[in-house]
């Protein structure tokens, strides 16, 4: 049985418009960590270890609650790109992105306050982008959607359209894969709409060929217990 209560421990637009597809109310409660890089640190424990931080600080925040966090890594060639923090450093991402294929990274943490359990998913998706031109970079760079995007872009916006390609789940890419959130979520005996894939697919507007492996738990499968807030889940402040 899970808490009425859910929070998501995000201030994303792109991951609000996402969890309500579940059909559960959730709740916005931001948190603020710090989301600097470790020295050396591989993407995708990057993405894991501040989801959880992030799920940390929402337990902190609403203890009674049921919460979810997520956090969103970029990984060319085993080099994180988060957020750039100006336009020149978003220029730079976008060319050195453009024409190569990366992969990101997605980690969703989930804390049930009542079994003192957490669960993490990692959903890893790989995207080739277009050999956009200098011209469109600087006509995206002048939207200012760059700047609150991991390596920069925002995979859905219509104007740009980076990407040529996706294998994988392209809701990871937007910030919140969906079904890995659900399969986590049915392990806690919660079951999620049976057209959650559809509903999905509909709001992106991306036809998506995986979810049925991921609901199975065949794809990507990187789901672990890990302990409450008395354990890893403090530790991973």
């Amino acid at each position: 049985m899970l808490p009425e209560r859910w929070v998501l421990a995000s201030a994303s637009p792109r991951r609000r418009t996402l969890i309500q597809l579940l059909g559960h109310p959730v709740e916005l409660l931001p948190v603020s960590i710090d989301e600097t890089p470790a020295p050396h640190e591989d993407p995708a424990a990057c993405a894991a270890r501040l989801a959880l931080a992030k799920a940390a600080a929402g337990a902190r925040l609403a203890p009674d609650a049921l919460v979810l966090a997520a956090d969103t890594v970029v990984d060319l060639n085993g080099a994180i790109l988060g957020k750039p923090e100006g336009v020149e450093e978003a220029r730079a991402m976008l060319q050195a992105l453009r024409g190569r294929p990366h992969h990101v990274h997605t980690a969703v943490a989930l804390y049930h306050p009542w079994q003192d359990e957490l669960l993490l998913e990692v959903a890893t998706t790989q995207v080739w982008m277009r050999s956009y031109t200098d011209e469109e970079i600087e006509a995206y760079l002048a939207t200012g959607d760059p700047l609150d995007k991991a390596g920069a872009y925002a995979i859905q916006h219509l104007g740009f359209q980076p990407a040529r390609r996706v294998e994988g789940c392209y809701a990871a890419v937007v910030g919140l894969p969906l079904c890995h959130l659900a399969r986590a979520l049915r392990r806690w005996g919660w079951s999620p709409p049976e057209d959650l894939p559809t509903r999905c697919q509909s709001t992106l507007g991306h036809a998506c060929s995986v979810y049925p492996d991921i609901l199975a738990g065949e794809e990507n499968r990187r789901s672990k217990n890990h302990e409450g807030p008395g354990g890893s889940l403090t530790r991973s402040r």
